[in-house]
């Protein structure tokens, strides 16, 4: 038992990062109500936490090379433990993003990156297998007690109570850290690349930053934008200017390799195809996730009525199919090869996406709903089961941190764009199926199109079908136009959810493309990079 401690404290982190976002994805009607806003404001503040965590993952992951991992994970914890203590007492919704997405986002990106490495230095062969194992099985976990506890206490209490326990959590971590043995760093500690570092958490953010105000933005056609550019929406010039940066940060990096300077991530790691491949694996796992865990929080809190605890139980049944399967698929992974077991988890998303477009309808039929959940965490925890291992296998114990850094920025970029980008076709298909059906609506006066339109040029949300009809009777509207409109605005909710819903079933069926690097059984194979050789050994 002695041998598992340091991973019960490890593991204990991990499961807190996870639980974290949980809650607060089916807290969003509440959140709402609480800071009188907008739900396109609590999805830019959690867009804003998985960003700063993208954005600074690398960084993280480097500056625990140079300081050591054992401290700077600690450290991060005690950033977190602020960040949670400020998010539990924020007044306002700017308090809210400081403490949530800012303080504990950057807490998480110093944890993260060491915490992926200590794992991986204290435990060597099969019990590291079993480790990588437990710690995908507790992120699992995280996602099945988060729905539930956090909508329970959302619903009865305060969601405030999750993040102050938060704290307790962080203080426990702290106490126990002699658990965690200090491992001294193989050859010289690097330098810090300070340039790269601006370029890379500059280009990440701004390239975010550009998909989430698409929402308000608009894409092309310009909706309510601080300005224009030739008459464009900002949108995809703020996207392009975020990759440029990173085009920078790529030739920077380049620079410094050649020059025989430390860079703040050795590009070259990138020519692995395994590494590759389980990245942009994750990424897309990540974007599927958060997408569809953004989308249906609001299908079942605003159209359906539930609250936040009602909600935790229907999510109920793709969390614990998540945890069970992302126990499980390790050894699945030893004997059929990551590979099909990853291709195999993203038939049957594809699948899980088309039940659950069946079941978006006025009224939800529980029983579909809860098998399409099903299947979709049975495919979530299969590809939680590979990818971690995958990615962290094809490192060598010199480049753990940097490669914790690039799996977690993968990670929470996905997550940041799964928030944003399918939160944009969400309110971009609201707005385009509302204005249609109120063109083409008889029983509408022109009077009552001109209003709408109005209203929709100045800015639209993901609202209840009450808070629409409240709007038209303010503006006058007869009680025939008032039903008239508020049926409308029911319809294009319903267009809206399915095409989020649809986009990531799109997402899916494109990941298949970004396997073909995923290594096929357990053998190992040998990479040559940069004149040096590496074992990747896939540990499932």
């Amino acid at each position: 038992m002695r041998q598992w401690r340091a991973l019960i404290v490890l593991g204990t982190a991990q499961f807190l990062m996870v639980l974290d976002t949980s809650v607060m994805n089916v807290s969003i009607s509440q959140l709402v109500e609480d800071f009188d806003t907008e739900v396109t404001a609590i999805q830019a503040v959690i867009t804003l936490y998985a960003l700063v965590m993208a954005a600074f993952m690398i960084i993280g992951g480097r500056i625990g090379d140079i300081l050591g991992r054992r401290r700077v994970f600690l450290i991060g914890m005690a950033v977190y433990g602020v960040g949670s203590a400020l998010t539990a007492a924020a007044p306002t919704l700017w308090v809210l993003a400081v403490g949530w997405s800012v303080v504990e986002g950057l807490g998480a990106a110093l944890v993260l990156p060491s915490m992926a490495a200590l794992v991986a230095e204290s435990y060597r062969g099969k019990d590291r297998s079993v480790a990588y194992g437990v710690i995908g099985g507790l992120a699992g976990a995280g996602i099945a007690v988060g729905p539930l506890l956090g909508g329970w206490v959302t619903t009865y209490l305060t969601w405030r109570l999750v993040f102050a326990g938060e704290v307790v959590v962080v203080l426990a971590v702290l106490l126990f850290r002699r658990a965690i043995e200090e491992h001294p760093a193989p050859g010289r500690r690097p330098g810090l690349d300070v340039v790269g570092a601006v370029l890379s958490a500059a280009g990440l953010a701004v390239g975010v930053l550009g998909v989430l105000q698409s929402t308000t933005w608009g894409w092309v056609a310009p909706r309510d934008p601080p300005f224009t550019v030739f008459g464009f929406a900002p949108t995809l010039f703020v996207i392009a200017a975020g990759v440029a940066l990173l085009a920078l940060f790529r030739a920077w990096e380049r620079r410094r390799e050649e020059g025989g300077r430390d860079p703040l991530v050795h590009l070259t790691l990138l020519r692995r195809p395994v590494l590759r491949s389980g990245l942009m694996t994750l990424l897309s796992q990540n974007l599927i996730l958060l997408g569809l865990f953004f989308t249906i929080p609001l299908y079942l809190q605003v159209v359906q009525g539930f609250d936040a605890f009602e909600t935790g139980l229907r999510l109920l049944p793709v969390s614990v199919t998540m945890l069970v399967a992302s126990l499980g698929g390790a050894r699945l992974g030893r004997r059929a090869g990551p590979r099909r077991v990853v291709r195999v988890a993203l038939v049957l998303l594809v699948a899980a996406i088309v039940w659950l477009l069946a079941t978006i309808d006025p009224v939800i039929d529980d029983a579909q709903f809860f098998g399409a959940m099903a299947l979709l965490g049975l495919g979530m925890g299969m590809l939680a089961s590979q990818l971690g291992n995958v990615v962290q296998s094809s490192a060598g114990e010199e480049e753990r941190s940097e490669v914790g850094g690039l799996q977690f920025t993968a990670q929470n970029l996905g997550s940041a764009l799964g928030t944003a980008l399918i939160g944009s076709i969400l309110i971009g298909a609201l707005v385009q199926a509302f204005t249609t059906k109120v063109e083409d609506n008889p029983r509408l006066s022109e009077e009552a199109r001109q209003q709408t339109s109005i209203a929709l040029e100045s800015g639209v949300s993901f609202v209840s079908t009450d808070q629409v009809r409240t709007a038209a009777e303010q503006a006058g509207l007869p009680p025939r136009e008032v039903d008239a409109v508020t049926e409308s605005y029911a319809s294009a909710q319903l267009n809206g959810l399915k095409a989020a819903i649809f986009a990531t079933g799109g997402i899916t069926l494109a990941s298949f493309l970004v396997t073909r690097g995923l290594p096929t059984g357990s053998r190992t194979t040998r990479t040559r990079d940069s004149g040096r050789d590496s074992q990747v050994t896939p540990e499932g």
